[in-house]
């Protein structure tokens, strides 16, 4: 199945109008291909699946997830990478513009998606295969959680069943109950054993317990404080408890074996953008955050690290005040994991593995003379200190500091602590631009974690929470797991899965549910609730505008 999803995603020629508010697309006929139904059927619910791979990108769904938030900032880089016209400055002060380009492109390729499940719910009951019926609840489904992401992020769903309508579009509480109706639909005729690269009947379970604990930011996202129901903290302990219960899915001894580049098969992981070699996927996460002067495979000399975003020094603290006076390295696994020795050493090719987690100070690796990496004596690579060679400052070590920001000293190429949180490829065609790590969308992680919050905001029941939490630290057991926490609190499980899920897309929803989206930290004052929604972009509101009132601007645009 995954040879025949993986060629008919190149082979389909699907037209899409880009930012089309109408969702138009243009259907070609299936019948006149030469395929057999059950081919065609694939065919139709394969491109659903595609804008994944621009969606989930370095710098579009996790640029307005992640550099949003007080866990990652991306200052002008020595005054001359990275400054993009300002919009990744703006993304982190909440100054979003219409016309950001990034927020338009997320836009387009979660409009895009919806566009291809209508597609194929318009075809799929035309065809005479036996996985018609999984296929439609399937796609139903994708069609809610890629409604349930513009929900989330620009407050409003698109709804239309038939390709020559025009979309209804709805806000608020009618959104949210559109979504939730449409997963619920289907959630029970879902396959519950298709890998997580499908969305499963796990998955779905997962996505409405995210989607119950927060029902209340998306019934009244500017509300002053949120109601959060018993009724729906209910729903998302319902959920959660069919997901663990079910069996299917495990916690992951090895915490960073859940984003290595053969994370495919890892037990934990529920849903997720699958970009094994045979898709053609591109793991930029890898090299997003790493010096120029490092170069994580022996394989590649070319492939070196972009001096993106670090964290800033108030998520940083959140770790250091947790554990203090003892260094979060020695205490928590999921923080860091070395790999390479810090000292000059030879180490063969098959045993190079660049750092994991949260990378500070001095930084050893691959060293580059004349295009090809330093050899020792008996073939094996030679590591030793890193210095600023590939930005002509060869005196220069890297050494990564906690402070970074938008001034001079702060926006240098080696300021701020990295996150190398995704394994380079070793199979890949370039060594960066493309791998097989599956980018994480839900795992079981999150499932105890919701369910833990559901249980404190129902109630206060901080003594289940507080087992739920210390059930996925005491499971990282590959290394000494993280010590249990004996109290619990929603400030708590805030800070907890900061720890937990760092660099995952999912901070900004969390920093909204838990009221801290206004808070001030590193560069970013602005305190406007009207900022917890992107703008819609200019050029959808231009193409609407043929239809007067139909696509109303957010408050503050």
């Amino acid at each position: 199945m995954k040879k025949i999803f993986s060629f008919l995603m190149m082979f389909m020629g699907f037209v899409i109008i880009e930012g089309c508010t109408d969702l138009s697309e243009e259907i070609l006929d299936e019948t006149s291909s030469g395929l057999s139904d059950a081919e065609a059927a694939d065919a139709n619910l394969a491109p659903a699946y595609a804008p994944f791979s621009s969606l989930f990108t370095h710098v579009n769904y996790f640029n307005l997830q992640e550099i949003s938030t007080d866990e990652a900032i991306l200052p002008y880089r020595g005054g001359t990478d990275w400054g993009d016209n300002g919009i990744f400055i703006a993304m982190h002060t909440h100054n979003f513009s219409t016309t950001d380009p990034r927020i338009r492109d997320t836009w387009n390729n979660i409009m895009k998606g919806i566009a291809r499940c209508i597609t194929a719910l318009n075809v799929l009951p035309t065809l005479k295969s036996e996985k018609v019926n999984l296929y439609i609840a399937e796609a139903r489904a994708l069609k809610a959680y890629y409604s349930m992401l513009s929900l989330d992020l620009y407050g409003l769903v698109f709804v239309k069943d038939n390709i020559n309508e025009t979309s209804q579009i709805l806000r608020g509480a009618e959104a949210y109950e559109y979504v939730r109706t449409e997963l619920e639909a289907v959630e029970s005729q879902l396959d519950p054993n298709v890998g997580p690269g499908r969305l499963s009947r796990g998955a779905a379970q997962g996505l409405l317990a995210r989607l119950y604990l927060n029902a209340a930011v998306y019934r009244d996202p500017y509300a002053e404080s949120f109601d959060f129901r018993a009724e729906d903290m209910d729903k998302v302990i319902e959920y959660c408890n069919k997901v663990i219960e079910g069996g299917k899915y495990q916690l992951s001894p090895d915490y960073f074996a859940l984003f290595d580049d053969d994370n495919h098969d890892n037990p934990e992981l529920i849903f997720v953008y699958d970009q094994r070699a045979e898709l053609n996927g591109h793991n930029r996460m890898a090299y997003f955050s790493l010096s120029g002067d490092q170069y994580p495979l022996p394989e590649f000399p070319a492939a070196n690290g972009t001096d993106g975003p670090g964290i800033t020094p108030d998520f940083y603290r959140t770790w250091v005040n947790a554990y203090a006076p003892v260094d979060p390295a020695d205490i928590d696994p999921r923080f860091y994991k070395e790999n390479l020795p810090p000292a000059e050493a030879c180490v063969a090719a098959e045993d190079f593995h660049i750092n994991r987690g949260i990378l500070r100070g001095q930084q050893y690796g691959l060293i580059k003379e004349g295009g090809v990496f330093v050899r020792c004596e008996d073939g094996s690579y030679k590591v030793d200190k890193l210095y600023n060679n590939s930005r002509n400052n060869p005196d220069i070590p890297v050494i990564f500091t906690e402070q970074i920001d938008y001034t001079v000293e702060g926006s240098g190429y080696s300021t701020g602590y990295r996150v190398e949180k995704y394994e380079f490829s070793r199979k890949s065609s370039s060594g960066r631009n493309f791998g097989e790590a599956d980018i994480v969308l839900l795992r079981l992680a999150d499932i105890y974690l919701m369910r833990a919050e559901a249980k404190l905001r129902k109630n206060g029941d901080a003594a289940a929470a507080l087992e739920d939490v210390n059930t996925v630290r005491a499971a990282r057991t590959a290394t000494t797991p993280a010590p249990a926490l004996n109290q619990m609190s929603l400030d708590l499980l805030f800070r907890e899965r900061g720890f937990e899920f760092y660099w995952e897309m999912l901070r900004r929803t969390d920093m909204i549910r838990f009221g801290k989206y206004e808070d001030s930290w590193t560069e970013k004052t602005n305190s406007d609730k009207f900022k917890r929604l992107f703008p819609i972009p200019q050029n959808a509101i231009d193409g609407a505008s043929n239809v007067p009132g139909y696509l109303v601007q957010n408050p503050s645009y």
